[in-house]
């Protein structure tokens, strides 16, 4: 059971700030073996995109090989990151693609995993 105190520790929020901001460099930048690595190596991992629904680690790594690299960079225009003890943790942010008046926003839900943190769950979609 968490306490209200085990709410945002620091150093945890600052470990997934961490993982979040390489999981972000990674994403702009085309990175795919680093985003395949940041995804729980799971059947139980999901991603819900724009566009698509993956199931499983597989999928995704599927997905990001055959994404187009052109028009990933963004800016980020609010993050939240909340975590609950010392092993799980959400991430949330709102951005704007370059060249887009479309808001989107961006869900994780990251794990302490013994590789590290790893996003166990994620969702992407836009607002007109």
């Amino acid at each position: 059971m968490h306490t209200a105190n085990a709410i945002n520790l620091s150093e945890i929020v600052g470990e997934v700030r961490a993982a979040f901001d390489r999981y972000e460099d990674a994403l702009v930048h085309n990175k795919v073996e680093v985003l395949d690595e940041l995804f729980w190596n799971s059947p139980h991992t999901l991603r819900y995109g724009a566009t698509e629904n993956l199931y499983g680690h597989d999928a995704i790594a599927a997905f990001r090989a055959a994404r187009p690299s052109q028009g990933l960079m963004r800016q980020l225009l609010r993050v939240v990151i909340t975590t609950y003890g010392r092993d799980f943790a959400t991430a949330n942010c709102e951005f704007q693609r370059q060249g887009s008046t479309k808001t989107g926003r961006q869900s994780q839900t990251w794990m302490r995993t013994a590789q590290g943190w790893r996003v166990v769950a994620a969702h992407v979609s836009l607002l007109d």
